[in-house]
């Protein structure tokens, strides 16, 4: 498909994603020249970050909504990495609210095409999960720890001043899991599987079995908002503005900062 003129400029943007406003809003202050392209039923920001150009986009919430805005990312825009930025629930032990979890992998939980192919494994792939893009992650898990070590999150930092970053297996799937009594029975069956998950959210894994697909080297990092039961954070919204964007924020710099052009 033809590159569009409007992204002429950016031969070689990196996509960045969230899936809700708050999550972003910091960044699209922050982003140089900004042009804004609707396509697809979705605005997309192009402009600058650090020097580096990028695309700016909100995936929208689930697993479908997602894989259609990565794919417009690639098809129209021509981006070459695609990171996403967001919010989780933590699953894993020691993966607390405050926290940071870049993704390894990804594996749906909701997926089960049994008894045709065994539960979670995608059908006519041979696999369950889809790995990051091993530098890019590295870098990613790099940025993130950086951020949290070296106050770079600002007033966020008085509240979680233990946030750890974490790396490895996040699962999604379209639905919230938000009680005790499903955080539980999600957790066991996914062990039980072999999938020792520590975070669960709504869009990471259909993101990268599309760029797995199109061969664009893909990351990821949650921000744990609460975890994934009956003690979820009681004032999300909140959260969302006061902690996650300004993680993001740090963590996108010194990502951008880190990148070879």
């Amino acid at each position: 498909m033809p590159t569009s003129t409007t992204a002429s400029n950016s031969p070689t943007p990196i996509a960045i994603l969230s899936a809700l406003l708050q999550e972003q809003q910091g960044l699209m202050e922050l982003l140089h020249r900004p042009r804004k392209v609707t396509h697809a039923g979705r605005d997309f920001w192009l402009g600058e970050l650090h020097g580096r150009p990028v695309v700016l986009a909100l995936s929208k919430i689930g697993k479908v909504a997602a894989a259609t805005t990565a794919t417009a990312l690639i098809e129209r825009f021509g981006v070459r990495r695609m990171v996403f930025t967001g919010v989780a629930g933590g699953l894993g032990a020691g993966v607390n609210v405050g926290d940071v979890v870049v993704a390894s992998d990804f594996v749906q939980h909701d997926l089960d095409a049994s008894p045709l192919f065994p539960r979670y494994e995608v059908p006519l792939y041979g696999r369950s999960r889809f790995e990051g893009d091993a530098a890019l992650t590295a870098l990613l898990f790099s940025a993130a720890s950086a951020a949290l070590g070296d106050g770079g999150i600002g007033g966020a930092g008085a509240a979680f001043a233990g946030s750890r970053a974490h790396l490895g297996l996040i699962a999604s799937g379209d639905r919230f899991v938000s009680g005790a009594g499903e955080s539980r029975d999600l957790h066991a069956a996914l062990t039980g599987a072999g999938h020792e998950v520590l975070a669960v959210e709504m869009e990471g894994a259909a993101v990268a079995q599309v760029c797995h697909d199109y061969g664009v080297p893909f990351a990821a990092v949650r921000t744990i908002s609460d975890r994934a039961d009956d003690s979820a954070h009681v004032d999300f919204p909140r959260f969302i503005e006061e902690v996650a964007s300004r993680y993001a924020h740090a963590i996108v710099e010194k990502l951008l900062l880190s990148l070879q052009p």
